[in-house]
Formats: structure tokens, C-alpha cells, sequence
């Protein structure tokens, strides 16, 4: 019932307005207050939609944790910092963080805990998982509290709406969903126009007619108000997603339910919607507004520079045969550059004058690690 509530929300804002851009339709899809898809379910696991690295393997968290520690340590270690997290999910990525970061009581002790999630569904599972951290909620980045920070994000970006761009003949136009005469969702292309031309990134906008090119005016937005918090403020700022770099053609996004692809538009509200993150136009909306940016670097060479290996020859040392193999199972998934270790990547903002964290710098970073636990 939900589903079809959800539809035909969308169908009478179509009548009363016309066709609607992808970053619209996605915005319903997903956010409706109601019947989005983030309002009313758990989508993450094998039992939901699609798996996300702190699922597949605590290592994630843990060395992400140990990143943090490493970074503010080398950061004038301040007694007071916001630990915030975006889209948090089930809260796995941050109950291993918060574990790895107790190794360290002077960093834990610093930390104030702040999710960013507008899922209340999600919510409710962050609040029992980080009870002892004393977690508190805000519905967006903006509404965090002032001082330094430590911001995390895993897979947040790639589900942001975004817009297609289509080349044609002189400029470029807009992909958009309408309503067919049947009620029916389907695809249309606006006019030609010279204002979305100049939306498209300069090296791509001289490609080839039918060429197709994603925006995301939300991700902008994020990436410019990140920048100037940190150009007045110190902080760090760790994303990783997957994506490109440098910017790309093409069209990527998907829709996926019970871990398989399905129609982008047919039944809104019953699948995750996400698109492949540009990186590099994320981290120049940031540097344009103050940030300095460090990477993005494959998520493999990352976990690898952070000492994966060696976390995990620490937890397979105390393991049955089948937790080692599942150990080991899971965190080749995340380092394999056949799997996740070269599509998924990682990215690093930080304030002007502060180091990059390790895994990101230039020059070969020494292993962060942890004592066996």
C-alpha cells in the first residue's frame, strides 16, 4: 500500500507541475517522509537491499578508527572534538571505531559522539548500538555543533539525487521522468539550454551528442558548506564511496532490490537508488570554499597502508578455522581490485595547515595499529 501511496504522491505532483528532474524523483523515492525508501526499512545485509564494508568486515571501522587517532594526535590533539557520522547505517562502522579509538583514552575521551541520519528506522538502531557513547541525532551536517572535527562517511555520497545531463546538438539538456497517458513513469529529455551546459564539468562539456553526464547539486552543496567549516574551524573530513577520478561521461545510476538491479523509476519507494560519486568535482567544490583536499586513493591501497594485513593476522591468531576464513573472506572484499578495493574509494578533507591522515599522504604512510581485542 505504501508503494502505491508513494506513486501516486508523485504522479500528482507531475500533473500539477510537469516533468521532474532524476534529483526530484530520486529525493521522493527515497526521502519521502512517509513512504520513502529510507523512512520505512532496514535496507543494509543480506537479508535488505545491499552490503556495506563495515558488514562485510570490523577491520573497516577499525582501521578508519585508528586513522582518526593517528591524525588527531598529529593535529594538536584538542580535548574537545565533534566525532560526527553521516548516514550511519546500522552503526557498525562507528561501534568499530569507538572500539579501536579505546586503545587510545585520550583520543576516546575527546570524542562527542553526533550521527547525521535522517532515517528513523536507522536511527533507532544507531541509538542501541551506540548507548554507551551517548550518541546525539541531527537530520543534517549543518545542524552539527561548533568546534573541531572528525567527520566520517561511508556510501553516503553515492545515494545523494542526482541529475543526468544530456548532450545535444548545440548544448546540453536534462533527463527527466514524466507521466505517460497510462500513469506510468517514464524518461523524457528537456530543451537544449546554455544555463545546464554550464553545469556540466568544462573537460566534459565539448563530448559528442547522446553523451550523458551525472550532477549532483546535493553533494555540491555538502562539499562547499564542509569547506568552509573547515577554513575556520580545524578538521577532518574522511569519505569513501565509490566513483571515479577524475570526472567521467556516462550514466550510473541503479536501483537495487534483494541485491539485484531493477527498473530506475517503476515502483519508487521500493529500492535503493544510488550513482557513482565524482570525486574530483566533490573535492574542488571543497577546496573552492577553503578546504584542503588529499586524495581520493583506491580503498584497497588505503586499508592496506593502514595495516590490514597485520590487523587481521591479529584476529585470525584467537580464531576458529571458520571465523579465520570469514576474516579472511571479508577483507580481501574490501582490498581485491577486482571487488571493492579499486572501485571504492577514499577521500580526505581536511583544514589548511594540518597534516593528511595516513593512507592518504603523499609519500608512504607508517601502519597504524591496534592491540588485539
Amino acid at each position: 500500500m505504501s508503494g502505491r501511496a508513494l506513486a501516486e504522491k508523485i504522479a500528482r505532483r507531475l500533473r500539477a507541475e510537469g516533468p521532474l528532474s532524476l534529483a526530484a524523483f530520486m529525493g521522493m523515492a527515497l526521502h519521502d517522509p512517509e513512504n520513502g525508501y529510507y523512512a520505512r526499512r532496514d535496507p543494509i545485509g543480506r537479508a535488505g537491499d545491499f552490503i556495506t564494508a563495515p558488514e562485510i568486515s570490523q577491520i573497516f571501522g577499525e582501521l578508519i578508527g585508528l586513522c582518526a587517532a593517528d591524525w588527531w594526535q598529529r593535529s594538536g590533539r584538542p580535548d574537545s572534538v565533534i566525532l560526527a557520522e553521516l548516514g550511519a547505517g546500522r552503526g557498525a562502522l562507528m561501534a568499530d571505531f569507538l572500539r579501536a579509538a579505546g586503545t587510545m583514552p585520550e583520543f576516546r575521551r575527546a570524542l562527542r559522539l553526533q550521527m547525521v541520519e535522517a532515517s528513523p528506522v536507522l536511527r533507532v538502531q544507531q541509538q542501541r548500538r551506540l548507548a554507551e557513547a551517548e550518541p546525539r541525532f541531527v537530520t543534517s551536517f549543518d545542524a552539527l555543533p561548533p568546534g573541531p572535527l572528525l567527520l566520517v562517511a561511508n556510501e553516503f555520497l553515492d545515494a545523494l539525487p542526482i541529475r543526468q545531463l544530456v548532450r545535444g546538438g548545440a548544448e546540453w539538456m536534462e533527463r527527466l521522468v514524466a507521466l505517460a497517458p497510462d500513469s506510468r513513469f517514464v524518461f523524457t529529455q528537456g530543451a537544449e539550454s546554455r544555463a545546464l551546459s554550464m553545469l556540466v564539468p568544462p573537460s566534459l562539456r565539448m563530448l559528442s551528442p547522446g553523451s550523458v553526464v551525472e550532477i549532483c547539486p546535493a553533494a555540491a552543496a555538502l562539499a562547499a558548506s564542509l569547506g568552509e567549516r573547515l577554513a575556520r574551524s580545524p578538521g577532518l573530513a574522511l569519505f569513501t564511496d565509490y566513483g571515479y577520478f577524475p570526472s567521467a561521461p556516462g550514466p550510473t545510476l541503479a536501483a537495487l532490490r534483494d541485491h539485484r538491479p531493477v527498473d530506475l523509476i517503476e515502483e519508487p519507494g521500493s529500492a535503493d537508488l544510488s550513482a557513482h560519486v565524482d570525486f574530483a568535482t566533490f573535492a574542488a567544490a571543497a577546496e573552492a570554499r577553503g578546504a584542503v583536499a588529499h586524495g581520493p586513493v583506491p580503498q584497497g591501497r588505503f586499508l592496506s597502508a593502514l595495516g590490514a594485513e597485520a590487523r587481521l593476522a591479529a584476529l585470525s591468531a584467537r580464531a576458529r578455522p571458520e571465523q579465520r576464513a570469514a576474516l579472511e573472506a571479508g577483507l580481501r572484499r574490501l582490498i581485491d581490485p577486482a571487488e571493492m578495493g579499486t572501485l571504492f574509494k577514499v577521500l580526505a578533507l581536511t583544514s589548511p595547515g594540518l597534516p593528511a591522515p595516513a593512507g592518504l599522504e603523499q609519500n608512504s604512510p607508517p601502519a597504524v595499529s591496534m592491540n588485539p581485542a
